[in-house]
């Protein structure tokens, strides 16, 4: 009965130490740089919808046209848009799968949730919500 025990509990600490390292690596490649939007796509998969497809080329000839994110000490998140700042905080949830932003104070009535879908050292790909729908913004790093 101990051993067993003694097995689930190294079980348990293991997934926990595997789990901080990927949101650590997450979090290391994320830090200090300024993201650029540079495209806006449906995710892979999605049925076809033309409203979704039309609203991911306004976004990206409108609205992601000068929009690039920070991410950096302090849990400090910073959007650019138009050249107008904004903070918030961001959190790293699912082993750094996924990314909480909320205001500066943060607070989670204002959360947005952004899951990553490619990250390395230069692209940043995350899906996100606007609308209805979900879409992909593709970034590089500068």
């Amino acid at each position: 009965m101990k051993i067993r025990l003694q097995a689930i509990l190294s079980a348990v600490i293991l997934a926990l130490v595997f789990s901080a390292c990927n949101s650590g690596s997450t979090n290391k490649l994320l830090l200090h740089k300024k993201w650029r939007v540079y495209d806006v796509v449906i995710p892979p998969g999605s049925a076809y919808d033309i409203t979704q497809i039309n609203q991911a080329t306004d976004l990206k000839r409108g609205y992601y046209t000068n929009v690039f994110y920070q991410f950096l000490d302090n849990n400090l998140f910073i959007a650019t848009i138009d050249n107008k700042p904004d903070s918030g905080k961001y959190k790293l949830l699912s082993d750094g799968k996924v990314i909480s932003v909320t205001a500066a104070n943060g607070l989670r009535s204002a959360e947005n949730l952004v899951t990553v879908v490619n990250l390395d050292e230069t692209h940043f790909d995350m899906k996100v919500k606007s609308g209805d729908y979900y879409f992909i913004l593709k970034t590089k790093s500068e």
